[in-house]
């Protein structure tokens, strides 16, 4: 199948995944609070009660319509008996249960709650565990560049070891950086958009049909995610689109983007790490809504995004915030485009 957006199979499963999200999502919002999978807006004066684990219904959008180009793919259009097309629904089938596993364990948490959740040592070792289909099918490149060495195969490194320390570090990384209405919906579709245009230029088509597929269901969530939230979307969101922007770089080639584009989340777990991971994001509420830094230093790409601007406007607001951040990634995006060439 030739990758064109204009392709009517891969329109309708990028259009799927998004109708799919935006229909379904008022009927989970009404069952979770009805079953009391609610969180509290930390940042709202009234400390409303919010829908949480609405990540459940993209990872449900996103995996019925990557299914449904796959299945056309191999009935319609019989890519399947081809070799090389038959390794690559093998790699996408893999991916694909790569992040319903992480989907799971992302949902193991949130029911259990972030007191007596999984454990913070515990939750890097099961993503990695939950990399186990895309090591078994060797997907990816194990070939990298070191300077003064030049390209150099790491064999069966690659499978073994980089490929679940990427997946279990950029899920565990992009669950740091969230806390605010719409932060990580709009963050995972920046990234993911920026990966989904470069496997599209390099003729990845199948890597961009996924990327594109969660950046339309994230879309569609963030309707709902947005200042101000009526849905969380929760661990089961976060994990999954951090192992999804990996598994999207490994199958892509695209490792060393991915590394730029996820550069706010390596300042995150610096200052993270500078608070003994003991310090929260959140900021401090005022009585008239607007937000202060809560702590002297800076303990969050957050806290950073606050004090901003604070320099901007006299008031700062949450979604002053979120959109801070949304710049910032975007300006990185371009540097990366940049840097790529």
């Amino acid at each position: 199948m030739s990758f064109e957006i204009s392709n009517p199979i891969i329109l309708f499963s990028i259009i799927a995944s998004f109708i799919l999200t935006l229909l379904a999502l008022p009927y989970w919002i009404r069952r979770a609070k009805n079953a009391g999978l609610i969180g509290k807006d930390v940042h709202k004066l009234d400390k409303r009660e919010i829908a949480e684990m609405g990540g459940i219904i993209v990872v449900f959008g996103f995996l019925f319509a990557v299914l449904f180009y796959i299945a056309i793919d191999t009935f319609y259009l019989q890519h399947s008996k081809i070799e090389s097309f038959l390794i690559r629904d093998l790699q996408l089938m893999a991916a694909l249960l790569t992040i319903m596993i992480i989907a799971i364990i992302g949902m193991v948490d949130d029911i259990l709650g972030w007191k007596i959740g999984l454990r913070q040592w515990q939750k890097p070792i099961l993503v990695a565990l939950a990399s186990v289909p895309i090591m078994v099918v060797n997907a990816g490149h194990s070939i990298i560049f070191l300077p003064y060495f030049g390209e150099i195969s790491i064999g069966i490194i690659y499978p073994l070891l980089i490929i679940p320390i990427a997946i279990s570090g950029a899920a565990n990384g992009f669950n740091m950086l969230a806390g605010y209405n719409g932060l990580e919906t709009g963050m995972g579709a920046i990234i993911l958009a920026a990966l989904g245009y470069i496997a599209w230029i390099t003729n990845s088509g199948s890597v961009a049909v996924m990327a594109l597929c969660m950046v339309f269901a994230l879309l569609a969530f963030y309707i709902y995610n947005k200042y101000p939230a009526k849905v969380f979307p929760g661990d089961t969101l976060t994990y999954t689109v951090g192992g999804l922007i990996a598994i999207i770089a490994i199958l892509g080639n695209m490792e060393k983007i991915a590394l730029i584009l996820f550069i706010p989340y390596f300042i995150e777990f610096l200052l993270k790490l500078r608070g003994k991971f003991r310090k929260e994001s959140f900021a401090k509420l005022n009585e008239d809504g607007s937000i202060e830094l809560p702590y002297k230093k800076f303990y969050g790409l957050e806290h950073v995004a606050i004090s901003i601007m604070k320099k901007i406007k006299r008031k700062v607001y949450e979604k002053d915030v979120v959109y801070c951040l949304f710049t910032m990634q975007l300006l990185i995006v371009f540097i990366a485009f940049i840097i790529r060439g």
